[in-house]
């Protein structure tokens, strides 16, 4: 199993189901961590797992309090961690200063591709999760870790359980019935 992209949804979790779908039209590609320079650069964190993406970016929305901005993307270079991302229009660090923690969003139709057997974790996030003996619990949140990825489901029955993204223990995902089958491996609860 693979995944793309970051949950934007896990981080703006809402009660009201209309503005969820609404959120999940959209897919977190990174967070702006500062300001880079004088000049409107920003150093943003990268939460999609191809930072090299931002090189073919045209747009990103910024995600204020206000509502979302589109931003066009002027240049884009690589600095450690991070990506530095010159926004067209933007000039000076005084403009660029009150959007330090914001998230960066992309719209879904402009989002990577995915492959067979690849799901965006914005998908995943909040799945009811069946194993064979019927309702186990709900997908909470993925650990990326360096092997594979780690489902932690919030069990009815034993609390927080960590399952390996492997074959053996993802049967089945569904993202349009937002349903995963699972087995459960000796030793995971």
């Amino acid at each position: 199993m693979h995944f793309r992209c970051g949950s934007y949804e896990m981080a703006k979790r809402t009660e009201n189901r209309k503005e969820e779908e609404e959120m999940e039209q959209f897919l977190q590609v990174g967070v702006i961590s500062s300001t880079h320079g004088i000049r409107g650069e920003v150093k943003v964190f990268p939460t999609t797992d191809d930072p090299a993406r931002y090189k073919k970016l045209k747009k990103v929305l910024l995600d204020t309090e206000k509502g979302q901005l589109e931003l066009e993307i002027q240049s884009v270079k690589f600095f450690k961690q991070f990506v530095i991302v010159k926004f067209k229009g933007i000039d000076n660090i005084n403009d660029v200063e009150r959007y330090k923690g914001k998230p960066l969003l992309v719209a879904r139709e402009d989002a990577v591709k995915l492959e067979n057997d690849e799901y965006y974790i914005a998908d995943l996030i909040g799945m009811d999760v069946y194993t064979e003996d019927g309702r186990f619990g709900v997908l909470k949140d993925v650990m990326e870790t360096g092997a594979n990825e780690v489902y932690i489901i919030d069990s009815d029955e034993h609390g927080e359980v960590l399952v390996p993204a492997i074959r053996q223990c993802i049967l089945n995902v569904d993202v349009e019935k937002k349903m995963m089958k699972i087995h459960l491996l000796d030793g995971l609860v």
